[in-house]
């Protein structure tokens, strides 16, 4: 039996490379959230006093390694619009291995140091952290690149083990949405959605809200509010569902995050989600495919090199993923 499993183990480690476009979008996407934060909110919002909280940015204890609070005091706009800059260079895919830590150092520093963040902005610290394994063992120029196989045990092992800790995380964030809801009245009773999407503060733009009133107002509201809770427990089984299920349930999820950003408004949060989606419901080994943009740009951005993860072996022969 212990050999089974060894046997299962290594033809586990030894299948296809972990290293594809589909974390890479993935990456692009949780930066470009994060990104966008930055870029269209001044230092001024984003570093706001707040009740016991005199002193902005936030820079006691750990939080004195933040970006914004290794620059001298007044510099915040300048810090900003370093974040922004280090952020796209992250979003275009450039060096992995490089601009890994980079990233989670930008996105842990507005976590850590800003006060008007929101949960996305959290997740996107959390992945970030998680995808550096990943980054640090991917040898590529680009991370649009086709992956390079072969690769050392050791690191085939860490890459395809932060695959499993990473979509398990947001697995777990989805589980957490729908289960925590059970515990407000309003979602059991199903009238939740006609106070959140209604509310003159956070709800649905004034236009948007008078096509919806009609629907919010009526019976249709219960089973449309106990969807929500529906659809977040479903995604978080994509952790165990097989590919077929995960490729239903990805654009469902996209077009429940679509409806936030035309309730909402909430385009960062949601651009981290959609990065979020694809680690937990697009199998690695099934890279996207940009043709189109490809024949756009020059060959020398996106043409395969010959680096390779950490060290070089044999190709692996093919196995099942996740």
């Amino acid at each position: 039996m212990l050999t089974q499993l060894g046997n299962r183990a290594s033809a586990w480690v030894a299948g296809p490379a972990p290293w594809s476009n589909v974390y890479g979008l993935a990456r692009t996407l949780i930066a470009l959230g994060t990104c966008g934060t930055l870029a269209f909110s001044h230092s001024s919002t984003l570093f706001r006093p707040a009740v016991g909280m005199a002193e902005v940015p936030l820079c006691e204890g750990i939080r004195q390694a933040s970006l914004f609070c290794v620059l001298p005091v007044g510099w915040l706009e300048v810090a900003r619009w370093t974040a922004v800059v280090l952020l796209l260079v992250v979003a275009s895919g450039w060096r992995p291995r490089v601009t890994g830590l980079m990233h989670w150092w930008v996105a842990a520093s507005l976590q850590l140091s800003g006060v008007l963040t929101d949960g996305g902005d959290q997740i996107a610290s959390v992945l970030a952290f998680l995808l550096i394994p990943l980054t640090l063992t991917d040898g590529r120029r680009w991370h649009w690149n086709p992956p390079v196989e072969g690769g050392s045990d050791e690191s085939r092992l860490i890459a395809r083990a932060s695959w499993l800790i990473l979509r398990g995380q947001v697995a777990f964030i989805y589980l957490h949405a729908s289960i925590g809801k059970f515990k407000v009245p309003e979602w059991l009773d199903g009238t939740a959605l006609y106070y959140w999407l209604l509310d003159p503060s956070i709800g649905a733009p004034d236009w948007l809200a008078r096509w919806a009133l009609p629907v919010l107002s009526s019976p249709w509201v219960a089973p449309l509010t106990w969807s929500v809770l529906i659809l977040e427990f479903w995604l978080a089984l994509g952790l165990i569902l097989g590919r077929r299920a995960r490729k239903v349930l990805l654009p469902l999820g996209v077009l429940f995050h679509v409806g936030i950003i035309f309730f909402h408004g909430l385009i960062s949060f949601v651009l981290i989600m959609f990065g979020a989606l694809i680690l937990l419901m697009w199998p690695f080994d099934e890279a996207f495919r940009f043709e189109w943009l490809r024949s756009r740009l020059p060959r020398r951005l996106w043409r395969p090199t010959s680096a390779a993860p950490l060290e070089t072996a044999s190709p692996a022969p093919p196995s099942s993923s996740l």
